[in-house]
C-alpha cells in the first residue's frame, strides 16, 4: 500500500472516529454530571426548606408563650393574632395567624386527639383537605384554662418565599407522606418533603416544583464547545493531510522512483538527484553516501577476488557459473565471460554429481560452511579443498552459493609425510611404538586368542658406543630385511613394530604358544647370522625374546606388552639368544609387573605418612655387650588395612628411585621413635638398613646428621645396615659415608656376608662394627655340615679383627646350640621372634637385661 493510503486511513480511519468516540464519551459524561449536579442542588434546596419551616414553627410557638401573658390582664374572649404582632421577617414572609380557645378548632371543623391536650407544647403542620389547605398549628396547655391554639394559614406567597426564586418555581402543601422519588413532569423536577406533623393526625408534605433550564442550559452550551472543537479538529487534520502530501509523499514517490532505477551492478555509478524537499533531501544524501560505500566495497571486493590465490566460484541454485575471479580464470584457463552460464561440473572437468551436490546444498538452506576435497583432472593433477556457503539475500532466500578452492596438494603430502614420520619408523620401515599402541587397541578385539612378543637385541648397544650409530642403524637395516622376511610368512593382519632403539613388539591373533615359540626361534636364528664389517671387524647381534598370552576371558589390552617386556627381561637374565614365557603365577614376574603401581603406591604412602616401622629382636648369644638390639623394617598398610610386605614394593622402589626417599623416611621415623622413648637410650640399639642408592648419595650424611639435631638422639642407639653386594659396588661412596658417620658415634653392620663376592680383603678395608651372615648358611647350620664350616669361618675371622658376627634365619633350637658352640655373637630369626610394630614396643627386652 503507498504511503499516501496509509496516511488516510491513519487520519480518517483511526483518528477521526478516535476523536468523535472521545467526545460522544465526554457528552455522556457531561449529562451525567449535570445530573448529579441537579440532584445536589435539589438536596441543598429542600433542606433549606426544612430548616426555615422548623425555625418558623419554633418561631410561631415563642409568639403563643408570650401571647399568653398577655392575655391574662385581658377578657376572656377570643384573640385575635394581627399580623403587627410579627416581628418584620414574618410578615415578609406572608406569616399570619389567630391565637383561638381549642373549642374554636372544632367549629373550624378541626378535631384534636385528646392526648394533645395532656400535654404542655406542641407545633406541626396540618393539612385540611376540605379546604385544601395548609396550617402552621401551634398548641399550648394552661392550668386551669382551655387549651389555646395559634393557626397560622400556609398561604401562597409564604410557599413562595421559601424556595429559590429561579430554581424552585413553585411550593404546594400535600396530604400524606412525600414519595422518596423525583417526578420529571415536562421541563421541571418535582420533589416532595415531609413536614412536621402534629402526634395523632394525618401527616403533611411539601411538593416543591425545580426548574430544569439552567443545567439544560449548561449541558447544551458544552455540547456547542464540543461541536466546535470537533470541527477544528477536522480542519487541523485536513490541513496537515494536504501538507504532508506536498511536502512529503509526492517528493517520496519521486525518491521511490529513482531507487527503483539504480543498479549496483552497473560499471558506472548512479546517484540520487536532490530535486525533493528538505526532510527527503536529507534521505537522499544518507541514500548516496550509502552507495558511495557500496560501490567503495564492491572496489574492494574485486580487488581482493583478484589478489588472493584461491579460485572463487558464484554457482546459482541450478547448479551454473555467474562468476569467477581472476584467480579462477588462471586456474581453470577459461575467462570469466566464458565460465558464466556454464554447468559447475564442466567447469570443473568433474562428473555431474559435482553439479548435483551443490544445487541440493543450495536447496537445503544450510547456514553452515561445507568443505570437501576435490581432484581438479586439469593439465597437472590437484587436490583441491573445496569449502560451500549459501549466501543469504535480504529477502532471506537463498539463490547462490559461494565455492572457494584451495590448492591443497602440496599440504597434503606434506601431511602424509609428517603422518609416516610419525607413525613409521624411518630406519626400519617398520610401525613405530605409536602406531603399534593406538592399532593394538582395536586389533585385539573379537579374537579368540592373542600373542603379544617382545624382542631386545643384545649387543646393539657395544655396535653403538664402538662403531657409531651409522653402523648400528646398518645392522638395524639388516634386521629389518629380516623382520620383513619373516612378517611375509605370518599373517597378513599381525602388528610388528620397532618400539625404540633396540626393542621390537609383535602382535598375532588366534596362534597357539607352539606357534609363537617357533615364530620366535626362526627370527633369533636369522637375527644371529646378520653382520656388518666395520674396519676390518665383524659385527654380529643376538636377540631375547618374551612372549605372553591371552585368551577371550582376559583383559586384551596394552598392559599385554608390558608382560611380554617383562618376560623378555627374565628372558635375558637367562643368557643370550633365550625365550621366556609370561606366566602370571611367577612371583617374581607379578613383582615386576606391579612395579609401577607400586612406585606410585609408596610416593603416595611418603606423601600421606602411611610407611609403617616394624622390628624384629636380635638377640644376645655369646656377646659381652651391655645393649639390647634389634632391626628396624618397613611396611606398607594398604587401603583395606592388610599390612603388606617389603618384597612387593622394595624392588619397585629401587627401581623407580624412590629407595633414597624411602630410606630417609624410615630414619625420621625411627629417630622420632627413639626420641619419644628415652627410657631406651642407655641401652638399646636399632639397626636401619640402608640401600644401596643411599649410600654416598648426595646430602644423605646431611640429613640423618638433621634428623639427629631434630630429634636430639644419641648416635649410640644407630647402627646403619648396609648389604655386602652395595657396599663393594659403591665401594668409595660407601667408604666415604661410613667414615663421616662413625666420626659422628654412629655403627655399621655388614648385611648378608657371604652371600655375594664374600671377599675377606673387602672387610679388612671397611670399617664395620657388625657382620651379618647371610641366612643361606645358617637356616640349615644344624644339618648341613658345610654350612657349618663356613658360619665358623665367617665368625673366626670376624673375632681376629674384632667385628661381632650376627646370624640371620635363626629358625629353632637347635640352630641357636650350634651358633652358642660356635661363639656367633647374636641371633636374629623366627626362633627368637618375628616382627612386630615398633609403636607396640613393650620394653620387654629391657626386662630380658634384667632377668639376666
Amino acid at each position: 500500500m503507498q504511503i499516501g493510503k496509509k496516511l488516510i486511513l491513519v487520519i480518517f480511519g483511526c483518528c477521526v472516529p478516535l476523536i468523535v468516540v472521545a467526545c460522544l464519551a465526554g457528552l455522556s459524561w457531561l449529562n451525567s454530571e449535570a445530573d448529579y449536579l441537579r440532584n445536589y442542588v435539589i438536596a441543598k434546596e429542600l433542606d433549606t426548606i426544612e430548616l426555615q419551616i422548623d425555625k418558623d414553627l419554633d418561631s410561631l410557638q415563642s409568639y403563643l408563650e408570650a401571647s399568653a401573658l398577655n392575655v391574662a390582664t385581658e377578657s376572656s374572649a377570643p384573640l385575635t393574632l394581627l399580623p403587627s404582632l410579627f416581628d418584620t421577617q414574618q410578615v415578609q414572609q406572608g406569616l399570619s395567624g389567630q391565637v383561638l380557645p381549642l373549642s374554636s378548632l372544632t367549629k373550624r371543623g378541626i378535631s384534636l386527639p385528646r392526648e394533645l391536650q395532656s400535654q404542655a407544647i406542641h407545633a406541626g403542620v396540618y393539612f385540611d383537605v376540605k379546604q385544601n389547605l395548609g396550617y402552621f398549628i401551634n398548641i399550648q396547655v394552661l392550668p386551669q384554662s382551655e387549651p389555646r391554639v395559634l393557626l397560622s394559614p400556609l398561604t401562597d406567597d409564604y410557599l413562595a418565599s421559601l424556595g429559590s426564586v429561579d430554581f424552585a418555581t413553585q411550593v404546594k402543601v400535600g396530604a400524606g407522606r412525600a414519595q422518596p422519588r423525583l417526578f420529571l413532569p415536562d421541563d421541571s423536577v418535582v420533589a416532595e418533603l415531609d413536614t412536621p406533623s402534629l402526634s395523632g393526625m394525618a401527616p403533611a408534605h411539601l411538593a416543591v416544583v425545580f426548574a430544569t433550564q439552567p443545567t439544560s442550559r449548561l449541558v447544551w452550551q458544552y455540547s456547542l464547545f464540543a461541536l466546535g472543537a470537533l470541527g477544528s479538529t477536522f480542519t487541523l487534520l485536513l490541513v496537515v493531510f494536504w501538507g504532508i502530501r506536498l511536502t512529503v509523499i509526492k517528493p517520496f514517490r519521486r525518491f521511490s522512483e529513482q531507487l527503483t532505477q539504480l543498479d549496483p551492478m552497473a560499471i558506472d555509478q548512479t546517484y540520487i538527484n536532490h530535486e525533493f524537499s528538505y526532510g527527503i533531501n536529507h534521505l537522499t544524501n544518507n541514500m548516496n553516501g550509502l552507495l558511495s560505500k557500496f560501490y567503495m566495497q564492491e572496489q574492494r571486493s574485486k580487488i581482493t577476488l583478484a589478489a588472493i590465490s584461491d579460485a572463487v566460484v558464484l554457482v546459482d541454485n541450478q547448479g551454473r557459473v555467474s562468476y569467477i575471479n581472476p584467480y579462477a580464470e588462471r586456474l581453470l584457463c577459461i575467462s570469466k565471460e566464458q565460465a558464466e552460464g556454464k554447468e559447475l561440473h564442466t567447469l570443473l572437468q568433474s562428473h555431474r554429481g559435482v553439479s548435483d551436490n551443490v544445487i541440493k546444498f543450495i536447496q537445503s538452506g544450510s547456514l553452515e560452511t561445507e568443505t570437501a576435497q576435490l581432484r581438479l583432472n586439469i593439465d597437472t593433477p590437484r587436490l583441491m579443498a573445496v569449502s560451500i556457503r549459501n549466501i543469504v539475500h535480504l529477502s532471506t532466500q537463498i539463490t547462490d552459493a559461494v565455492l572457494v578452492l584451495k590448492d591443497v596438494t602440496q599440504e597434503s603430502k606434506f601431511k602424509r609425510q609428517l603422518l609416516r614420520q610419525t607413525y613409521i619408523d624411518p630406519v626400519t620401515g617398520m610401525l613405530n611404538r605409536t602406531a603399534f599402541e593406538q592399532r593394538f587397541a582395536t586389533y585385539s578385539e573379537g579374537c579368540r586368542a592373542l600373542a603379544v612378543m617382545h624382542l631386545d637385541l643384545e649387543k646393539f648397544k657395544l655396535i653403538n658406543d664402538i662403531c657409531g650409530h651409522t653402523v648400528g642403524d646398518q645392522m638395524l637395516a639388516k634386521v629389518a630385511k629380516v623382520a620383513k622376511v619373516i612378517k611375509a610368512s605370518l599373517p597378513s593382519d599381525c602388528l610388528f613394530a620397532r618400539l625404540n632403539g633396540d626393542e621390537f613388539a609383535i602382535a598375532i591373533r588366534d596362534v597357539s604358544a607352539l606357534y609363537g615359540a617357533k615364530l620366535l626361534k626362526a627370527i633369533i636364528a636369522n637375527v644371529s647370522q646378520q653382520k656388518v664389517l666395520h674396519q676390518g671387524i665383524l659385527y654380529q647381534v643376538g636377540m631375547s625374546a618374551g612372549i605372553t598370552l591371552a585368551f577371550s576371558h582376559q583383559e586384551q589390552t596394552i598392559e599385554l606388552l608390558k608382560d611380554a617386556e617383562i618376560a623378555c627381561d627374565a628372558a635375558k637374565r637367562k643368557g643370550s639368544n633365550q625365550i621366556h614365557f609370561y606366566d602370571d603365577r611367577d612371583r617374581e614376574l607379578n613383582y615386576q609387573r606391579n612395579a609401577a603401581k607400586w612406585a606410585l603406591r609408596i610416593a603416595e604412602a611418603i606423601e600421606r605418612n602411611e610407611l609403617i616401622l616394624y622390628y624384629q629382636k636380635i638377640k644376645k648369644l655369646s656377646s659381652h655387650g651391655r645393649r639390647q638390639r634389634m632391626e628396624i623394617l618397613l611396611r606398607i598398610q594398604d587401603p583395606s588395612g592388610r599390612v603388606l610386605p617389603p618384597a612387593q614394593f622394595i624392588a619397585a622402589a629401587e627401581r623407580f628411585k624412590l629407595i633414597v626417599e624411602v630410606d630417609k623416611e624410615v630414619i625420621r621415623k625411627a629417630f622420632k621413635w627413639l626420641s619419644l622413648n628415652k627410657q631406651v637410650w642407655g641401652d638399646h640399639c636399632l639397626s636401619i638398613n640402608l640401600s644401596g642408592s643411599s649410600l654416598g648419595a648426595e646430602g644423605m650424611v646431611n640429613y640423618i646428621l638433621r634428623q639427629q639435631a631434630r630429634y636430639a638422639i644419641p648416635s649410640s642407639c644407630v647402627c646403619f645396615e648396609i648389604t655386602e653386594t652395595s657396599a663393594i659396588q659403591h665401594q668409595k661412596r660407601a667408604m666415604k659415608m661410613l667414615m663421616d658417620l662413625r666420626k659422628r658415634g654412629f655403627t655399621f653392620a655388614l648385611d648378608d656376608f657371604g652371600s655375594g663376592f664374600a671377599s675377606y680383603g673387602y672387610l679388612k678395608e671397611m670399617p664395620v662394627d657388625y657382620v651379618k651372615i647371610d641366612g643361606c648358611f645358617v637356616k640349615n647350620l644344624a644339618s648341613n655340615a658345610k654350612d657349618y664350616a663356613i658360619v665358623k669361618s665367617v665368625n673366626d675371622v670376624c673375632r681376629v679383627m674384632g667385628i661381632e658376627t650376627v646370624a640371620e634365619f635363626v629358625e629353632n633350637q637347635e640352630i641357636i646350640d650350634k651358633l652358642d658352640v660356635i661363639g656367633v655373637n647374636y641371633g636374629q630369626g623366627y626362633g627368637i621372634g618375628r616382627p612386630q610394630p615398633l609403636d607396640g614396643y613393650q620394653g620387654d627386652l629391657v626386662s630380658e637385661q634384667l632377668l639376666a
